[in-house]
């Protein structure tokens, strides 16, 4: 098994309730494909860089995990067409 991290934002304007539900969805989809969650970071709202879609802050999320070599593509092609997630970047940690 191999440790990555997911950087994860989420739409500002959804509820609190709602974005809970959508993080546990995408948690949900880690253990589905075979990955551990091994921590969480919330970084909470933040300014976006840049304007997308016509937004201009966002709901930051970093997870990290341990799985195999193919559950990161598994996981952004599910990823590519959720709703209100506005970004997302799966990286392989370094061994250390």
């Amino acid at each position: 098994m191999k440790k990555y991290e997911l950087a994860l934002v989420l739409n500002a304007k959804l509820e609190d309730d709602a974005r809970s539900a959508k993080l546990e969805k995408i948690k949900e989809m880690i253990a589905h494909f075979g990955g551990t969650i091994t921590n969480v970071d919330d970084w909470g709202k933040k300014k976006l860089a840049h304007y997308i879609q016509k937004m201009s802050e966002g709901f930051y999320y970093f997870i990290q995990f341990d799985a195999e070599a193919t559950t990161p593509a598994e996981l952004e092609e599910r990823l590519r067409i959720e709703e209100n997630v506005i970004r997302y970047l799966c990286v392989r940690q370094d061994e250390e």
